[in-house]
């Protein structure tokens, strides 16, 4: 069994939602970054979600665009992002640890390799918004051959004949983009959002985490209510812009993290 579904078999036994945070590696710099994602299990995330740098993010709104400028501005790239995971993985052997970003970086490294590299570094998942299922041969079915999660997502334009391709060779779990357009750009409605993890959930075993809008405890709580979990990214990585301290940052994700568990 992967961290992945060991995290959400521990969370359906305590009958809990998943909170999942994301960061983008080396934002404002490679210590700070790091320190906060040590700090973020005992802030009660359940599953982290580490950004990876890249020039050209087209999914991101500007917040995590200017995360991804100020980490490769410090020198971050691809393998010093593998060894932040390692770094992490040498005090915590159980937190789920997934990689988002975009294609270009793995394939300038070499798919087998960036495998090779990834999962000695402890990664469990990849989130890689740019390889639509029709690519699976690309890096998802490699990654999964490797023992590596490959989280597939879908949006509110996911329609039932896409559905299914979406889902078939996704695993760990499914991300749902709960808005149309880039993150950070609005808020996240539960009422809205219900119907679409209940059509997804009609197709798949799999836990449906949802992401994109979600700002606040209550938010989290009322999305997680509804979905095997939530995701947070553009609210946290918007305080560490703005300077402020590790602490600061862990505590604003315990207050998202409470408000989910509480759902």
């Amino acid at each position: 069994m992967s961290r992945i579904d060991a995290k959400f078999a521990a969370l359906r036994a305590e009958n809990k939602k998943a909170f999942v945070s994301y960061i983008m590696a080396g934002d404002p710099d490679f210590d700070a970054s790091l320190a906060v994602m040590k700090g973020l299990p005992d802030a009660g995330v359940d599953i982290i979600e580490l950004g990876l740098p890249f020039t050209d993010p087209m999914a991101d709104g500007p917040t995590i665009q200017l995360a991804g400028q100020r980490a490769l501005g410090a020198g971050m790239t691809l393998e010093r992002t593998l060894e932040m995971a390692h770094l992490f993985r040498a005090d915590d052997q159980d937190t789920p640890i997934v990689l988002m970003g975009y294609y270009n970086p793995i394939y300038s490294h070499g798919v087998d390799k960036f495998l090779e590299d990834a999962k000695a570094a402890g990664i469990d998942g990849l989130i890689v918004v740019d390889l639509p299922p029709e690519e699976d041969d690309e890096l998802c079915l490699p990654a999964q051959a490797a023992g590596i999660s490959f989280i597939r997502l879908a949006t509110p334009t996911t329609d039932d004949k896409r559905l299914p391709r979406v889902l078939r060779n996704t695993s760990g779990f499914v991300y749902y983009v709960s808005i149309t357009g880039i993150t950070g750009a609005a808020a996240a409605e539960a009422g809205e959002v219900a119907p679409e993890v209940a059509r997804m959930k009609a197709q798949t075993d799999l836990p449906i985490v949802v992401g994109f809008g979600i700002r606040t405890p209550e938010n989290s709580q009322s999305i997680a209510g509804i979905a095997d979990g939530c995701v947070v990214g553009s609210a946290i990585v918007s305080l560490m812009g703005e300077g402020k301290s590790t602490d600061e940052v862990l505590s604003f994700v315990a207050g998202l993290a409470d408000g989910a568990h509480r759902a």
